[in-house]
C-alpha cells in the first residue's frame, strides 16, 4: 500500500470511528442558513448579479455526515445535488440525514476526492469545506475537482490556517507521543487527549486555548477526534495558501469572510499605517493580517473557473437592475434583524422601505428611487452588505 493509500485508509477509518460533523439528525428542515450554501447569494458574491438560472448541478465534495449537503438541497431547491466523502459510515449517514429532513434529491456516492475527475459530469459549483487539508496531497485533490468544474462555475473552499492553529499543533504532536505504537487508536487518541488537558496547570497555554476557544465544541468526543488525533492535517499560510490556489489553475475571487481581512479593523486608529498599508499589493495585505491577527483559524475563500463574468454596475447600468430581497436573513420583516452573516443590523426606514419594495419583483432600481428617497450609492452599499441582490 503506498503512502497516499495509507493515509487515506487511516482518515476513513477516523471518520468510520467518529462520524463528522456530528449533529443530530432531525425530522425537518436544519435550522437558520448559510448564504455560501445559497446559490443566488453565493454567485452573487463572485459575480456581483444574480446567476441566469437556479437549476445548478452542485457537488459537494468530502460531504462527511451530511449537514452541509443538507444545506444545499433545501436552500436550493431547483438543484441537482451529489455528496461524496471517503468514509462509509459518514456517507449513511448523510443518506439517512437527508431522508429524515425531506432532502431526498441529494445523491450520495462513496469515493475519494482523488477520483473526482471520474465523476461523469461537470458542476456549475463544487463546495469543499474542511476537506483538502486532510488530503496527503491537497494539490492533487483541488485540481481534480478543479477539472469537474464546469466552465463559469465557482468553488468554495476552506482550509486551516497555521498560525492561528498553533495550540493545536502542539497538542496534536503531543497526544501522538504519549500515544506511541497505539496511534491510528482513536478511541485512545482521544481519551489520552482529555486526560492531557485535566492534568496540565490551569495557566497552561494549550490549556487556556482550549478552554477559551474549543472546549464547548470539543464536548463531543467527534469533534476532539478530528481537531486532536487526525492522522493527517496541513495547515495553510497565506504563502502556501496560494501556492494552492495556483496549482488549479482557477482564479481567486475572495474571502468569504471579507471583514476579517480588512486591515483597519486592525490599523484603523492609524491614519499613517492605514496609509503604508494601502500601498502594499492584495497579497501583502493579506499576509499582514495573518501576522497581526493570531485568531485567524481558517481560509474561506471563492475560487471561479474562467471564462468568467463580473458585473460593473456604472450608474446607467444599476438603475435598470432587479434587485432581490437577499433571504438568507433572519428577523424580516423587521427594521433591526440578523444579516447573512448572524450579525445584528438596523435598517433606515428609507432601506426598509426598499427592501420590502423589492419583495414585489420585477421592478427596476430606477423605478423604485422615484418613489423612495435612497441614492444609488446607498443601493450598492445594500447591495455590498448582501442585503439586496442585483440581476437583470
Amino acid at each position: 500500500m503506498d503512502f497516499t493509500q495509507s493515509v487515506s485508509s487511516a482518515v476513513a477509518l477516523l471518520y468510520n470511528t467518529y462520524p463528522f460533523p456530528p449533529e443530530p439528525l432531525l425530522d425537518a428542515p436544519p435550522p437558520g442558513y448559510n448564504w455560501r450554501w445559497h446559490w443566488p447569494s453565493a454567485y452573487s458574491f463572485c459575480a456581483g448579479r444574480l446567476p441566469q438560472g437556479r437549476g445548478v448541478r452542485i457537488l459537494d465534495a468530502g460531504c462527511g455526515t451530511g449537514v452541509g449537503t443538507e444545506y444545499l438541497v433545501h436552500l436550493n431547491p431547483e438543484a441537482e445535488v451529489t455528496g461524496i466523502d471517503l468514509s462509509e459510515r459518514a456517507i449513511a449517514t448523510a443518506r439517512e440525514r437527508c431522508r429524515r429532513s425531506g432532502a431526498e434529491r441529494a445523491q450520495f456516492q462513496q469515493m475519494s476526492l482523488y477520483d473526482a475527475d471520474q465523476l461523469p459530469q461537470q458542476y456549475d459549483w463544487i463546495n469543499c469545506v474542511g476537506v483538502l487539508h486532510h488530503l496527503p496531497d491537497p494539490h492533487r485533490g483541488i485540481q481534480a475537482l478543479a477539472r469537474q468544474l464546469a466552465p463559469g462555475g465557482i468553488f468554495h473552499i476552506f482550509v486551516y490556517a497555521a498560525v492561528g492553529r498553533w495550540e493545536i499543533a502542539q497538542m496534536q504532536q503531543a497526544i501522538a507521543l504519549l500515544q506511541g505504537e497505539r496511534r491510528g487508536d482513536y478511541r485512545d487518541g482521544v481519551a489520552v487527549g482529555r486526560a492531557i488537558f485535566a492534568s496540565l496547570p490551569d495557566d497552561n497555554r494549550l490549556k487556556q486555548r482550549e478552554k477559551t476557544r474549543w472546549e464547548m465544541e470539543n464536548s463531543r468526543d467527534e469533534c476532539f477526534a478530528d481537531m486532536y488525533v487526525h492522522p493527517q492535517e496541513v495547515d495553510y499560510t497565506v504563502d502556501s495558501l496560494f501556492e494552492l490556489i495556483d496549482a488549479s489553475g482557477l482564479e481567486f475571487v475572495g474571502f468569504s469572510n471579507p471583514a476579517a481581512w480588512q486591515v483597519g479593523r486592525l490599523l484603523g486608529g492609524s491614519p499613517e499605517l492605514m496609509a503604508r498599508a494601502e500601498q502594499l499589493e492584495e497579497r501583502d495585505r493579506y499576509r499582514l493580517i495573518e501576522r497581526l491577527d493570531p485568531e485567524i483559524t481558517h481560509f474561506e475563500f471563492f475560487l471561479v473557473k474562467p471564462p468568467f463574468e463580473r458585473e460593473t454596475w456604472t450608474d446607467a447600468k444599476l438603475l435598470t437592475a432587479i434587485p432581490e430581497r437577499n433571504p438568507c436573513m433572519e428577523g424580516w420583516p423587521s427594521r433591526t434583524l440578523f444579516d447573512v452573516n448572524y450579525q445584528i443590523v438596523t435598517l433606515t426606514e428609507e432601506e426598509y422601505n426598499f427592501i420590502v419594495a423589492c419583495e414585489a419583483g420585477n421592478q427596476t432600481v430606477g423605478a423604485l428611487l422615484s418613489t423612495i428617497p435612497l441614492t444609488l450609492e446607498q443601493v450598492r452599499s445594500l447591495q455590498e452588505r448582501q442585503l439586496v441582490l442585483l440581476g437583470f
